[in-house]
């Protein structure tokens, strides 16, 4: 018979998490506008761009005004905090649109590049960790751990670099980057999909390395403790040993991972999409820092930031899931 799901408990965690992420997004936004704010970069410059060079004082003045950066600090972040609730995130001064247009044409690519890798990230970390603890030691374990502790010192920028090296220019087998190819004028799954694979594999493959360091240990650990002892003793098949006992058991300590490796995930993915030229928020979040474009900068770090805390939520939901021992109201 099989376990209900304690469907309570993980409302109640739920909802402890969303409240303690109140006071969390209210710093942090706060921080953004402070750091913004003594940045040496001027809005009022980036936003009047050439035309600022001949500007006069006045004149600048004036759209300084317009733009409200010549209120003090704790009164732009209050009343951009007061617009955000009801859904008006402001007006981007870089962009010169609506900071919620801005995100909402750029989201869904950022988020199919970063749910493909972290599956790609997911599937090759397990199944290789797998592998490597059946035998560990053997020259299968030697050579992928190797190389999981070379890809953890190399950065995702770089790794995209050599990609694009090698099989765009050298084997011409993938593009090298965008999201269509450079004649077609219109959006196409194919093309999005041919597209996808290099960015996907490169952020995967930087988040691999991880995965397959705690499956090889968990599923390697599991193998040696007498419940799995005993599964092999009964007569029980191999592949149902590893999957059915090892496996389970070895994975929980990777699920918490899933909230550890967010932050680390979307660091990547704005690397990677400078560098493929992909069309995700990268790109806005580079001219936001560089053009102190604090509504579109403040949007941008609460969606990190939420990101960050639904992993670290969703890792504690699995894993009170996998193990009933952890619970839920600890």
């Amino acid at each position: 018979m099989s376990r209900r799901l304690p469907w309570g408990a993980m409302a109640r965690m739920t909802g402890r998490r969303a409240l303690a992420a109140v006071p969390v997004l209210l710093a942090v936004t706060f921080a953004v506008f402070a750091v913004a704010a003594a940045s040496p970069f001027d809005p009022v410059k980036a936003y009047a761009g050439t035309a600022g060079l001949t500007a006069s004082q006045e004149n600048l003045d004036q759209l300084r005004a317009n733009l409200g950066v010549d209120r003090p600090l704790f009164t732009r972040w209050w009343d951009w905090i007061g617009h955000a609730v009801t859904g008006d995130l402001g007006d981007s001064s870089v962009m010169r649109r609506p900071v919620a247009d801005v995100i909402a044409a750029r989201i869904g690519w950022s988020a199919l590049l970063a749910a493909t890798a972290f599956l790609v990230a997911v599937a090759l970390g397990t199944a290789l960790g797998v592998l490597a603890a059946r035998r560990r030691g053997g020259l299968l374990d030697r050579a992928v751990s190797s190389a999981a502790y070379t890809l953890e010192a190399a950065p995702a920028f770089w790794l995209g670099l050599l990609a694009i090296w090698f099989f765009a220019l050298r084997l011409g087998a993938l593009p090298a980057g965008g999201l269509t190819d450079t004649a077609s004028d219109t959006v196409t799954a194919g093309q999005v999909a041919a597209h996808l694979v290099l960015p996907a594999l490169v952020l995967g493959v930087s988040q691999l390395p991880w995965f397959f360091l705690y499956v090889r240990q968990g599923v390697g650990d599991a193998l040696e403790e007498d419940p799995v002892r005993g599964a092999r003793a009964r007569g029980l098949a191999e592949r149902t040993v590893l999957t059915g006992h090892a496996l389970r058991s070895g994975m929980l300590p990777m699920l918490t991972l899933i909230g550890s490796r967010v932050p680390e995930l979307i660091t990547g993915a704005l690397l990677v999409e400078t560098v493929f030229s992909w069309p995700g928020i990268a790109a806005a979040t580079v001219q936001a820092a560089v053009s102190a474009d604090f509504p579109l900068l403040a949007a941008l770090t609460v969606l990190a930031t939420a990101a960050v805390l639904l992993g670290n939520l969703l890792s504690d939901l699995l894993y009170g899931l996998a193990d009933p021992r952890v619970g839920f109201d600890g």
